[in-house]
């Protein structure tokens, strides 16, 4: 589990903090990350220097020092903005677990640090896959405060909960790894429900803040489409269970306000990672969601994530991911499972629906199924 300091952002001394004023020019020249989207440009009016100690969410402004894996920002509009030393970013500090990318931390003060996600999550990078570059290396400048010097951070904009009462379809998609195909899966997914004249929300509900895969299910027919960094958190490593669900029940029951009809909800990285083993052994999960979809890259994945996922007792719909771009690794995983197996294309159509109509949750409880209904 990772610590967390305590609320406090002065550290002893603070003799030499500082409270500058910003003006409009500066701000509008330094380029503003996906993660800090939230935050109306109007609250920044200060830099906070001196002997700060950050914390998760809390808004920076930084130089960039020398370019590393990120040469590009993700802007809140979803562009991909080139980066160049000396440019100015507004980012927020973060923690970042990335198995095929970065390991990284919130620091103890303002010294050097990276930019770890291109969605703008400021870090130390502890450790990185050896296929990367070194994380982006940034400057920062101070903390973004308000008026009266206080810092911002993006909790203050997070959505506020929501308790529903009609809960939509919910549908959830978990892999083995990252890059295992959950987000294809998962746009499939939405694509084919929307096909079948279905209203369909989304949400990612855990990971690092970056606006990729909430563009792929807007851009595939989700609306809305919600991830954790609008309940006001910019990461979710090392978040306890209590806050990991109130993430996820702020974002469904934000998703059923919009009267949906299925929510799409994709949890990151693999099983056996720490916030998606622990939100899917809760309470919430096993019963708020209808269904799960897993995505694996191989057959040997398949096998050992069905018995995981079933050990959990969580009604597997069908597979899916990376390994149906293989005919061979679909045969050897049907050798194995007696799962559903559904390619890209096979989301898309009957497939899909006849994988929800008959699924054994589905027979055995006898609750109205509005994919039935759609049909």
């Amino acid at each position: 589990m990772v610590t967390h300091p305590t609320p406090l952002h002065l550290k002893p001394p603070q003799s030499d903090l500082k409270v500058l004023p910003l003006s409009a020019s500066e701000l509008n020249t330094a380029k503003a990350a996906y993660s800090v989207r939230r935050v109306p440009r109007a609250s920044i009016e200060t830099l906070l220097t001196g002997d700060l100690r950050p914390h998760s969410g809390d808004l920076v402004l930084a130089e960039i020092v020398r370019l590393g894996q990120h040469r590009r920002i993700e802007l809140g509009s979803g562009r991909r903005a080139w980066l160049h030393p000396g440019d100015r970013v507004i980012l927020c500090y973060g923690n970042r677990y990335a198995p095929d990318q970065f390991e990284g931390y919130v620091p103890e003060d303002l010294g050097p640090c990276h930019m770890v996600a291109a969605g703008g999550i400021a870090a130390l990078q502890r450790s990185k896959h050896s296929t990367v570059k070194d994380a982006t290396a940034i400057r920062p400048l101070g903390l973004l405060g308000d008026a009266d010097g206080r810092p911002l951070n993006l909790a203050s904009w997070g959505l506020p909960p929501r308790n529903f009462g009609r809960r939509p379809l919910t549908l959830a998609v978990v892999g083995t790894s990252m890059n295992a195909g959950k987000t294809t899966a998962a746009t499939q997914l939405i694509r084919g429900l929307g096909s079948a004249g279905l209203k369909v929300g989304a949400a990612k509900l855990t990971g690092t803040g970056a606006g990729g895969d909430v563009w792929q299910m807007q851009d595939n027919g989700a609306d809305p489409v919600l991830d954790f960094t609008d309940a006001g958190f910019a990461s979710t490593f090392g978040l306890p269970p209590q806050l990991l669900e109130k993430i996820a029940a702020t974002l469904t029951g934000h998703l059923a306000e919009a009267d949906v009809d299925v929510i799409v909800l994709e949890i990151a990285d693999g099983l056996l990672q720490q916030e998606t083993a622990t939100i899917l052994a809760s309470d919430w999960f096993r019963q708020s969601v209808y269904g799960v979809f897993f995505a694996a890259s191989d057959a040997l994945g398949v096998e050992s994530g069905v018995r995981r996922l079933r050990d959990l007792g969580l009604p597997l719909l069908a597979i899916s991911g990376a390994l149906t771009a293989s005919p061979l690794a679909v045969t050897e995983a049907r050798q194995i499972v007696d799962c559903p197996i559904l390619t890209r294309e096979e989301l898309l159509t009957s497939s899909l629906l006849d994988c929800l109509t008959k699924s054994e949750r589905n027979e055995d409880n006898n609750e109205d199924n509005q994919i039935a209904a759609a049909r």
